[in-house]
């Protein structure tokens, strides 16, 4: 018979199971918390070239700029994890880039002066070895063919690629660049896809874990991938971490991955690491690259198309 002292004892159960449901919320929640945590770590230590030694403030100073240049803006806390420095250092370092005029300070942070303009015209900072990158964009037009499915990456050499796309049939183009949708996005033959993410004004693309997302589970024929560098120790190079991601998501949907790359670009090193030169099938680049360059990605089984 059911009387006060059993409802008293299901009482009691009650409690223990809520307490019990809560410390495995609890747990389960800072175990997830720590495993962000981890993740966001090994990016910084492993796809950073240079937090494995001590910098010296003018160079701090140019990658913090760089960092800039490439996202449009950057935040002090960001920064001062990033460069394992106090943020009174990269305050000063903020206060030395904007007497330079190259950055203007804000609170919290910082964004690259002229940035609006060049928002408002569509277009790309980089303006850099135009020619080059017009040949190369001119070699890799021949391997697109009616009915493909490609990844156009962001980037001022798949922009020159991009204006030459026209006159083909069935031909789905997926890109996180919004000035290469501004140039496709006209032409009634094209199934144009424009990926999630956030904006970043510099390059005019979207970028972090929500580009990333939004391309999982996609199979494309050809990825057409940019670069700010190429070195053997370093592999692919990009000055923003929150590019790393979504170039990775690119590579895994393409069945062919072909990287356009004037001849500059070979040798140099930027911020964050996207892997091992193995990453890529082929490079197209320019009639000025180095016979030891050559040699160097054929011996990592890396066709070289020369413009």
């Amino acid at each position: 018979m059911f009387n006060d002292y059993h409802f008293e004892i299901l009482i009691v159960l009650f409690r223990i199971f809520i307490l019990c449901f809560f410390i495995f919320v609890f747990l389960s929640f800072k175990g997830f918390e720590n495993e962000c945590i981890r993740k966001y770590d090994n990016i910084e230590v492993n796809r950073t070239n240079y937090q494995k030694m001590k910098i010296l403030p003018k160079q701090r100073r140019q990658k913090i700029f760089e960092l800039i240049r490439e996202d449009g803006q950057a935040k002090v806390l960001n920064l001062s994890r990033i460069f394992k420095v106090t943020e009174v250092t990269i305050r000063q370092d903020l206060e030395k880039l904007e007497e330079e005029g190259l950055i203007v300070r804000e609170h919290g942070g910082a964004y690259l002066k002229d940035i609006g303009m060049s928002v408002r015209n569509i277009e790309v900072l980089s303006k850099e070895n135009m020619p080059e990158k017009g040949s190369i964009a001119q070699k890799a037009i021949d391997l697109i063919s009616d009915g493909d499915t490609i990844i156009l990456d962001s980037g001022s050499t798949v922009t020159e690629l991009a204006k030459l796309i026209t006159g083909y049939k069935n031909l789905t183009v997926i890109t996180n660049a919004l000035n290469i949708a501004f140039i496709l996005g006209a032409d009634p033959d094209i199934n144009l896809i424009l990926t999630g993410g956030e904006f970043k004004a510099p390059t005019l693309s979207l970028t972090g874990q929500k580009a990333a997302d939004s391309l999982e589970g996609l199979h494309v024929d050809k990825l057409f991938l940019a670069t700010a560098g190429i070195t053997l120790k370093s592999g692919l190079t990009y000055p923003s971490i929150s590019d790393i991601v979504v170039k990775r998501a690119m590579i895994e949907s393409a069945e062919e991955v072909y990287l356009l790359a004037d001849s500059s670009k070979i040798g140099k090193s930027s911020f964050a690491s996207l892997g091992a030169l193995s990453l890529i099938d082929y490079l197209i680049t320019d009639s000025q690259i180095k016979e030891e360059d050559k040699e160097m990605f054929l011996q990592n089984d890396i066709k070289l198309i020369i413009s």
